[in-house]
């Protein structure tokens, strides 16, 4: 049970990161800087992805939904996979 708490802390982490993402964009921070580069770099290919499928449908006033569906698709994924590994 050692392998599903891994896996689950490691989608928690992303999920945190995403979240410091979000946040960040409400505040003005750089975004040249070392650690807001990195967390572009670990989120973007997630949000991209999403945010070209979301553009395909009507749009919603200028708001970015892709992290929030970003974290509802993470802990789906999360469940899925410590479900398989559970043996369930």
């Amino acid at each position: 049970m050692q392998v599903v708490g891994f896996v689950r802390t490691l989608f928690e982490i992303y999920s945190v990161i995403m979240l410091i993402r979000v946040l960040s964009s409400w505040f003005q921070v750089d975004p040249y800087s070392p650690v807001m580069r990195l967390l572009y770099q670990v989120t973007e290919p997630v949000l991209a992805p999403i945010r070209r499928t979301l553009n395909s449908v009507p749009q919603t006033g200028g708001m970015d939904f892709s992290p929030m569906v970003a974290l509802i698709l993470l802990q789906v994924l999360e469940s899925i996979v410590t479900s398989a590994l559970i043996g369930r």
